[in-house]
């Protein structure tokens, strides 16, 4: 039997650290409403804006009309009116503390591979305890082709020292889980914005983090 340790763990954030995604579709309404681009559907943002950095869906839907201070000036709207909706809400998803204790605890590597920006992680992570969890945190700003594709989780995979065939990640989006099978990484996938049927090809699917254990984790790469 190979010892837990025998692999990494890679958490993507938005959705799967944490259950703030209904919180990033207000904002998005909200800055679709202000600036007339009419509706947003939760199909529309489920399917094609959750999981990708936010300044590529800023700059794809406004980029005709802004320069790029003015799409910036947009992201930080954006971002800002998140923060104000979600601040009194900020909650890990149910099991992951301990979850991630019992991870460290057994010698498991651990990485967050996030989409989100660095202000965006520190307003997660400032109010979560769970910052000393991680071996290294990687962001959208450090690599140059975003979810779906792979390049963030390997990332990931070389800062924790481990191939990625022997790597785990956790993604709520479609675009995360694409990524990682294009990475060639086991994918556990969680239901916070998606039915199980709709996220696929995984290895396992979870509704929060008190159905998992190490074992089972490990029992993944037997």
């Amino acid at each position: 039997m190979e010892a837990t340790n025998s692999f990494a763990a890679i958490f993507d954030m938005d959705g799967t650290l944490i259950d703030n995604t209904p919180y990033h579709f207000k904002s998005w309404q909200a800055l679709f409403k202000k600036y007339n681009k009419g509706e947003i559907s939760k199909e529309t943002y489920y399917t094609s804006i959750s999981g990708v950095p936010v300044m590529d869906t800023i700059r794809k839907l406004f980029g005709d009309d802004r320069d790029e201070a003015g799409l910036k000036a947009l992201l930080n709207e954006k971002e800002e009116f998140y923060r104000q909706e979600y601040a009194p809400y900020v909650a890990p998803v149910n099991g992951l503390v301990d979850f991630l204790s019992s991870l460290k605890n057994s010698g498991v590597k651990m990485a967050m591979a996030t989409s989100a920006t660095v202000e965006d992680i520190d307003f997660i992570l400032n109010r979560i305890p769970i910052r000393n969890d991680f071996d290294e945190i990687v962001n959208s700003s450090m690599v140059s082709r975003p979810k779906p594709e792979p390049q963030i989780f390997l990332k990931a995979a070389e800062k924790l020292n481990t191939e990625p065939a022997k790597c785990v990640v956790f993604e709520d989006s479609l675009a995360g889980i694409k990524a990682a099978n294009s990475a060639g990484m086991k994918v556990v996938a969680i239901t916070t914005g998606h039915t199980a049927d709709e996220l696929h090809p995984i290895d396992l699917v979870i509704n929060d983090y008190s159905e998992l254990t190490v074992q089972k984790l490990a029992a993944l790469f037997k």
